[in-house]
This record gives C-alpha cells, sequence and structure tokens, in this order.
C-alpha cells in the first residue's frame, strides 16, 4: 500500500549553523526505496557541503528563496525554478544570504540501476524548469515538464517530471514495472488513489507508490495541484487499466508562455524515454 505523510510531521534536526534538515524518505521508513529524500531549510547567511559518493547520484530542487551553489571554484545564483543534477563523486557548496529551502535526493547505488553506468559518466548539470517545453497530455488536461531524463542527467538510473493538474483534473489509473517512485506536492490539493483506495493530498505531502501499485489521482476543483515526482530506475514500463497509453505532445512553449530551451517530440508514456526527451 502507499506510503504517504506530510512533511510537518517529520521532525527537523540541526545539521549546521542555520541548517536543518527533515528525513523524508529513508530506509527506515521505507524499506525497499533506492532513493533517500531530505528537506533542507537554510536560515540567512547559512551554507551547507553538497557530497556526492562515488556511484551515487545526488540532485536538489529549489522550493523557495535563492542562493548560490559553489562547483569547484564556478558559482551559480539559483531560485525556486532551479533542479541541480550531482553526478558521484561531486563535492560542492550551497549558500544563501536570504534564506532558502529545497528538496535534497540520492540514490545511493545507482550503479546497480543502470548498466552503462560506469562508462557513461553523468555530468553537472543545472536546469531552469521554468524554460524546458511544456508537454499536453492528449488525453486529459493534465501537463508535464520533465526534470530529470537521460538527455538531461546523462543516465537511466532515475527518472523525475512535474505534473500539473488543472482544477478538477482526472488522472488515469495505471502502475509501474520496474521501478518504485515518491511523489512530493508543491501546489494545491485533491485526491489520490491506491489500488482503488482514495485518500486526501495537499501541498507537502510526500506519497511513495511501490512498484506494481495502481494509482491515480484527481485535483480539487478550486485550484491546481502541482507535484513533481521521481523514479528508480528510470527505464520501467507503464501499464494503463483501460489499455490505453497516455500520449504527450508538445505545446511549442514553456510554462511561462515562450519558447522553451529545446523541443520535444510528440511521444508514449509507456516509460520508454525518447532519446529527445
Amino acid at each position: 500500500m502507499a506510503i504517504t505523510f506530510h512533511e510537518s510531521s517529520v521532525p527537523a534536526e540541526t545539521i549546521g549553523t542555520g541548517v536543518q534538515r527533515q528525513r523524508l524518505l529513508t530506509k527506515q521508513r521505507v524499506a525497499t526505496t533506492r532513493i533517500l529524500l531530505d528537506r533542507l531549510t537554510l536560515g540567512a547567511g547559512a551554507g551547507i557541503a553538497l557530497n556526492v559518493a562515488a556511484g551515487g547520484l545526488g540532485w536538489f530542487q529549489m522550493l523557495g528563496g535563492s542562493a548560490e551553489l559553489d562547483s569547484g571554484g564556478t558559482r551559480q545564483p539559483l531560485h525556486d525554478h532551479h533542479v541541480a543534477f550531482l553526478p558521484p563523486g561531486y563535492h560542492g557548496r550551497l549558500a544563501t544570504s536570504s534564506g532558502a529551502t529545497l528538496l535534497y535526493a540520492e540514490v545511493p547505488d545507482a550503479h546497480s540501476l543502470d548498466p552503462n553506468f560506469a562508462s557513461n559518466p553523468t555530468p553537472f548539470r543545472l536546469i531552469d524548469w521554468s524554460r524546458e517545453p511544456l508537454l499536453d497530455s492528449m488525453n486529459d488536461a493534465r501537463k508535464r515538464i520533465y526534470l530529470a531524463t537521460p538527455k538531461l542527467f546523462g543516465n537511466k538510473a532515475i527518472k523525475g517530471e512535474m505534473i500539473i493538474y488543472p482544477p478538477g483534473t482526472n488522472g488515469a489509473n495505471h502502475h509501474h514495472v520496474g521501478a518504485d517512485h515518491f511523489m512530493y506536492f508543491t501546489a494545491g490539493s485533491g485526491t489520490a488513489y491506491a489500488n482503488e483506495v482514495p485518500f486526501r493530498v495537499k501541498k507537502g505531502d510526500i506519497v511513495y507508490f511501490p512498484d506494481l501499485e495502481r494509482h491515480f489521482l484527481r485535483s480539487d476543483d478550486d485550484a491546481e495541484m502541482v507535484f513533481v515526482e521521481f523514479f528508480a530506475p528510470g527505464q520501467y514500463e507503464t501499464i494503463w487499466v483501460e489499455g490505453k497509453a497516455c500520449t504527450w505532445g508538445p505545446t511549442g512553449r514553456d510554462i511561462r508562455g515562450g519558447a522553451p530551451v529545446r523541443e520535444i517530440k510528440l511521444h508514449s508514456g509507456k516509460g520508454e524515454i525518447p532519446v529527445d526527451v
């Protein structure tokens, strides 16, 4: 059965001056998870070292505030529309003058999830998801922005995306074969279903679906619902209960309505990742 909880139910621990961590996904909470997920809160003037072990991958998504990432002397300003991908052996430091909140995730054994991991080095990458292509579902009103794919992150150990449900939108019932995944809700509220059993979801909720569990969602009628979801491994199969795979089509724009930084062609959402995604 899906595991769901709100971030406010997880106590914060101080791990440095002005830095607090909430351990959202751990082996203690979800014994089978391949993804470890923290919520980090940095006060004004705080900083934290980010280190990724050999054989692992890390990434973080800014949720609020602003910060600066120092990677080997190269400094990158970050805001709430940035996602950073951290390769094996990465060492850097994140600092903020005014405060920042972020999701920080690791896949400790990423080398076991992608057979080409060792021979195909994963690069450091910083993306602005607000400039990435916005895709429309051809089956319903949902929208999608890809966050982590082989083209963006250089490996198939993980896959990540942002899904946007306009008010009163239903998704289709389905399950995944070969991957488990989590969702983190960044806006709105609605109802999620796990093996047809409903439960409420809202901003700040984390939902973990194990492999093979059927699930779908519906947003409430009064507001847009948004969540980010990540899969490990990133290569898997999606089975739709009604037998018809969701198809995603390019809109030719980003979430701001401008021209995106790249283009993605029409493709199916069965799990096989097209080369242009």
